[in-house]
């Protein structure tokens, strides 16, 4: 298996991890910190805003079974494209949205999705673009957050149902 990553920020990390490992042919993702200007951010550090860092996951995909374009998909179709500066009920610049591109051709396909998403809903569209730098990981017990921690009341009012209305909206792309 030949696994390819990918970097996402978009609102707090463990319903962005719970979203991307539903996904068929993501093998893994990480929840973490990037997109600052500060060498090893913590959460109590990055939560402060002041890091510049926003809560991203490291996805690890097979690209013969997903493609960056349906990450992409995924990522616009997971959150509110319009929110700035957060997600939901989680607001600050460490919640904003940030899509990381490694190269050109992912660069494109990004601003390309970007520019049809505004075209066809007549909004503008809160993601920032940045080249990836530099991926820290969050501490451990933020790492499979939802699937281990199924009765906090974050998960279950905040997670959880993030997590359910994007596979509603994405059925066939669920392992």
């Amino acid at each position: 298996m030949n696994l390819e990553k990918a970097y996402f920020a978009s609102g707090c990390f463990w319903c962005v991890e719970a979203i991307y490992e539903s996904v068929n042919g993501v093998h893994e993702s990480v929840s973490g910190y990037s997109g600052g200007y500060t060498k090893n951010p913590t959460y109590e550090s990055s939560n402060t805003g002041r890091t510049g860092h926003a809560e991203t996951v490291e996805v690890y995909y097979d690209s013969e079974i997903v493609s960056f374009s349906t990450l992409l998909d995924v990522y616009f179709g997971s959150q509110n494209i319009n929110q700035v500066n957060g997600q939901g009920p989680d607001k600050g610049s460490q919640y904003r949205s940030i899509v990381f591109y490694q190269n050109d051709k992912q660069k494109e396909l990004i601003l390309n999705k970007i520019s049809e998403l505004e075209k066809k809903q007549d909004i503008k569209v809160a993601a920032e673009v940045y080249p990836f730098e530099k991926f820290w990981k969050a501490e451990g017990y933020h790492q499979n957050y939802e699937r281990l921690n199924p009765n906090n009341p974050y998960v279950r009012n905040v997670s959880i149902p993030r997590l359910k209305l994007f596979k509603s909206k994405f059925p066939k792309l669920l392992k």
